[in-house]
């Protein structure tokens, strides 16, 4: 429970050297830049109950960059604050750490919260865990009485201004690492991270493990006439739409893994509806698709929305090209896809020359090209039409065998 986390904050421009390059003092710069710094801020300046004139000095001091160094450790921060005399002025500031009866509290509602855990465990300090200490009866936050300061400097007031620059600071340093606010009352970030694996572990492996049930059997023989000559029963066929995946209350993963709870329900309800397809006898639900007609997919889908534009930049491809895709998926499917990305084709002469005879024009490998229309023959063996937009050349059709038809 020592720990102590030194936590620079920034000099003057003459005494700058060997700081890291941060958030530089300026004449109005705001503090608090997360939820956390912002939530001590609130705390600060509308529960703690300091003087809100000796908080006001404080704030002009912390943005000229009179805080010189600061400390955080169980319970207390350090700080060196530089004031009108040579010598600069030491400062604490201390608020009450649980004890360890209170932590336990802490830990046994954060620890039933599977998403909570995963969140710290992904170095994430969740809002909610607020609400968690609050539901074990404490506050995370100073309240009331709770913000206690000390300074060197002969000024009496509580806070001095050198006290009340230092409690800024504090915001700062719960911005660069939010689990400075659980240091300050009594719990190191890898202590904290520890007990909870701990916990985690430890309900796991008490938790009662469900036996498998016992093997069925297999479907053809569970609807297999029972007489030789009896009229088998009716195979059960899936209902008449895809379904829509139950609501749940899901939290919210992480920041750090890069899932938005938003992406897992569109993906969900499309394995929904992938694996009604897959049951009803119409296609293989998409699971022989390569990366790039899965994407083609999903984007068929998604034509004339702003999410064409967001799945590109996770697909790692241009909205334009993608774009592209989209409209080659809805008119021809794999197929259409090919022709547009151009998958090499096996010419067959004679198909090529029904092209030609039907456009006419110059022939480049399997395109056939007159104006701002062009037959590209896919290696389905089918001819697919494309008609020049711009620069860019586009599906317009689905696709047939016979060339003249797409002319039509």
């Amino acid at each position: 429970m020592n720990e102590r986390v030194p936590w620079q904050g920034w000099r003057r421009k003459g005494e700058d050297a060997g700081l890291p390059a941060a958030k530089g003092p300026g004449s109005r710069r705001p503090f608090g830049a997360t939820w956390w710094g912002r939530a001590w801020l609130e705390a600060l300046e509308q529960r703690a109950r300091l003087d809100p004139n000796r908080l006001s000095r404080g704030r002009s001091y912390a943005r000229r960059g009179s805080v010189l160094e600061l400390t955080v450790s169980p319970g207390e921060v350090e700080a060196v604050v530089q004031g009108s005399r040579v010598t600069p002025y030491q400062v604490t500031v201390r608020i009450r750490a649980f004890t360890a009866a209170e932590w336990d509290a802490v830990l046994d509602v954060v620890s039933s919260q599977i998403g909570r855990v995963a969140a710290l465990l992904d170095g994430e300090l969740p809002p909610e865990v607020v609400d968690d200490v609050h539901a074990a009866g404490l506050d995370l936050l100073p309240g009331a009485g709770e913000v206690h300061t000390n300074c060197s400097c002969p000024d009496f007031a509580v806070p001095c201004k050198h006290s009340a620059a230092v409690c800024y600071l504090i915001a700062d340093a719960l911005d660069d690492d939010p689990f400075a606010l659980l240091l300050l009352r009594g719990r190191p970030r890898d202590d904290l991270l520890t007990t909870l694996r701990t916990r985690r572990s430890t309900t796991t492996s008490t938790t009662p493990v469900r036996q498998p049930p016992p093997p069925g059997l297999p479907a053809k023989q569970a609807f297999a006439p029972k007489h030789p000559t009896a009229t088998p029963p009716a195979v059960p066929r899936p209902m008449g739409a895809a379904g829509v995946p139950a609501a749940v209350q899901a939290l919210d993963p992480p920041r750090a893994a890069g899932v938005d709870v938003r992406d897992l329900v569109v993906l969900a309800t499309d394995a929904a509806r992938r694996a009604w397809e897959f049951a009803s006898g119409d296609g293989d639900g998409g699971l022989g698709l390569s990366s790039d007609q899965d994407l083609a997919r999903r984007a068929a889908g998604l034509l004339g929305t702003p999410e064409l534009a967001d799945l590109a930049h996770r697909g790692g491809v241009s909205a334009r090209q993608l774009t592209s895709w989209a409209v080659a998926w809805r008119e021809g499917g794999p197929g259409g896809l090919a022709a547009t990305v151009d998958v090499p084709v096996d010419l067959d002469p004679q198909a090529l020359a029904e092209g030609v005879d039907a456009l006419g024009g110059t022939v480049e490998g399997n395109r056939v090209t007159a104006g701002r229309i062009q037959l590209r023959l896919g290696p389905d063996g089918l001819w697919y039409r494309f008609d020049q937009q711009f620069s860019d050349w586009t599906l317009a059709r689905p696709p047939s065998p016979d060339p003249q038809e797409l002319l039509r």
